[in-house]
């Protein structure tokens, strides 16, 4: 059975693995010419970190992640509104990631396992099997890949979901703009929290560190938020910074210079908060979806990479356990499906951020203790919401 993955992102690449791991060759299609440690911070959630040990990652991950001890919300003054311990969960860098997967790929498939500069552009499929045409990057040819299981790993802006289903046009924005960096600072609280912090103007700034302490710094990754007109694309990095600091103007963290992590960062990215309606069917006859191709979620919860490698050990386990390929695909949507899509609904519901905004409405110059501001009630809303996007664990089948 020739299995062809659209896409090397961390949930190809992972899928790849796994595939492997149950006795099959898949091939990679990656429309990138070479594949460089880009991005910036994300967290693994602990079910996914599972997996990624199941590969025997386990190891790697943990010499370039940093275990998260802990979650917690804060006001913009930095006082604590709730926070809740975490086990097996790492923050790490994106880019990191996707080299160690990449690297593992190469030693157990081979290095042609992944044929970077093809561009998916379209694919025709029948009851039985599948075609891709694709154009390599590098001479410009068109190049044809016949296939008896296409998997659409290729994102966001799929090729694969575009022609399973046309018509969807450009992603939903929800009138967020993030701003994503990496910055060098002195360790910041206990080194293993993800903070969160929030105002009542429908802004929120969240801190992580995803490296551990080395010459007496470490590396700050940050995602910065607020409501409003998204920014014209093209913008320049000092129109952006400059955006960036008037909107967070007057925030004052204890032990945090705000305006000195946006400043620190070589880089910011600038980016709306984007979606999709979930699906109702991911594919059809040998074709399927995979990670953000399948299930775009806003990165409430620490989802995106997570959801993809729980669908790509879902997608192996189908493909071995089921003899007939597209029956084994409609098995892995059927396992898969309703919980991303679950995920995907939980994440645009974002009651953390209602709670951040009460808790600025109701305190905006701060508080002594939460009790002051919140029900117990209200506050077990981000307990709940949590649960919802980052707890619930998929079941296992025996001997997986």
């Amino acid at each position: 059975m020739r299995i062809l993955i659209a896409g090397a992102g961390i949930g190809g690449l992972t899928a790849g693995l796994h595939l492997h791991a149950a006795g099959l060759t898949p091939e990679l299609a990656e429309a990138s010419t070479t594949c460089r440690p880009l991005g910036v911070g994300i967290n693994l959630l602990p079910a996914a970190v599972a997996e990624l040990s199941r590969l025997g990652l386990g190891a790697g991950l943990a010499a370039l992640g940093v275990p998260v001890a802990r979650m917690a919300h804060f006001d913009r003054h930095g006082n604590l509104i709730w926070r809740q311990p975490r086990t097996g969960q790492y923050a790490v860098h994106r880019g990191e990631l996707q080299m160690l997967l990449l690297r593992a790929v190469h030693d157990r498939l081979g290095a042609a396992a992944v044929r970077f500069g093809t561009l998916v552009e379209d694919v025709e499929y029948g009851g039985r099997a599948v075609r891709v045409i694709a154009r390599d990057r590098r001479s410009g040819q068109a190049v044809t890949i016949d296939a008896d299981v296409l998997i659409g790993a290729d994102g966001l802006r799929s090729a694969v979901r575009r022609r399973l289903h046309p018509g969807e046009g450009e992603p939903l924005a929800c009138g967020i703009t993030m701003w994503r960096g990496i910055s060098p600072a002195p360790p910041y609280l206990d080194g293993r929290t993800v903070a969160v912090y929030g105002c009542n103007v429908g802004a929120k700034l969240v801190v992580y560190p995803i490296t551990r302490p080395s010459g007496g710094l470490v590396q700050l990754n940050w995602v910065a938020e607020a409501r409003g007109p998204a920014p014209a694309p093209g913008r320049v990095q000092r129109d952006i910074r400059a955006d960036l600091d008037a909107r967070f103007a007057g925030w004052s963290v204890p032990g945090l210079d705000v305006a000195a992590l946006f400043a620190e960062a070589p880089e910011v990215l600038e980016l709306p908060m984007t979606d999709r309606d979930p699906l109702p069917a991911w594919g059809t006859g040998p074709v399927t979806l995979l990670g953000d191709a399948a299930h775009p979620m806003y990165p409430i919860g620490s989802n995106g990479a997570s959801q993809a490698i729980l669908d790509a050990q879902a997608l192996a386990d189908a493909l071995s356990r089921v003899p007939d390929p597209v029956e084994a695909l409609r098995a892995y949507e059927a396992a898969r499906l309703p919980l991303a899509n679950a995920v995907a609904a939980a994440c645009r519901a974002m009651p953390a951020d209602d709670i951040l905004a009460l808790v600025a409405a109701r305190a905006p110059g701060g508080f002594g203790h939460i009790s002051q501001v919140l029900s117990r009630g209200e506050l077990a809303t981000l307990t709940s919401a949590y649960q919802h996007t980052s707890h619930a664990a998929p079941e296992r089948r025996a001997g997986r």
